[in-house]
């Protein structure tokens, strides 16, 4: 979160300068930095949350771990895209 903290810090300063149809483009620069620098051990936990909420969907039928994880994992990753992108 520090370095969010940052970016936004300088995108803010350095916006004073910018002309009003740059800054547009700058505020996408830093909301993907911003995505891209998340704590990788929180989309991991949200990962690993997410797999488990898929393994009891199914009822508890063990033997698709890694499908499950793998489904989590693609799931998350494009919320964060998506998310990114609005």
């Amino acid at each position: 979160m520090r370095i969010k903290n940052v970016l936004v810090d300088i995108g803010l300063r350095a916006a004073s300068n910018i002309p009003n149809k740059e800054i547009r483009t700058m505020k996408e620069v830093l909301r993907t930095t911003v995505a891209a620098t998340a704590e990788p051990s929180n989309i991991e936990e949200e990962i690993r949350a997410r797999a488990y909420e898929l393994f009891q969907a199914r009822g508890g039928v063990e033997g698709h771990d890694v499908e499950d994880w793998l489904r989590a994992e693609e799931e998350i990753r494009d919320s964060k895209t998506n998310a990114v992108a609005a």
